[in-house]
């Protein structure tokens, strides 16, 4: 079973690709480092709680639609 650092980051990629946002465009609406989004979606980040919201926000999605189906 996979980890949830690891279903999360696969959510985050999922819905990035859906946006059509490179990880480089998606970092800098995020104001992160492209290398932290990339550690993210492969599971090696655990981002804090005010990043994952700032996830969502850069989504246009709440924080519990980006949990949904973890």
């Amino acid at each position: 079973m996979k980890t949830l650092s690891i279903r999360f980051g696969e959510r985050i990629r999922e819905l990035r690709k859906e946006r059509a946002l490179s990880q480089e465009g998606f970092a800098h609406m995020c104001g992160f480092d492209r290398t932290y989004i990339s550690g993210i979606e492969r599971g090696l980040r655990n981002p804090s709680l005010s990043a994952i919201e700032t996830l969502a926000k850069a989504l246009s999605i709440t924080v519990a639609q980006l949990f949904s189906g973890l």
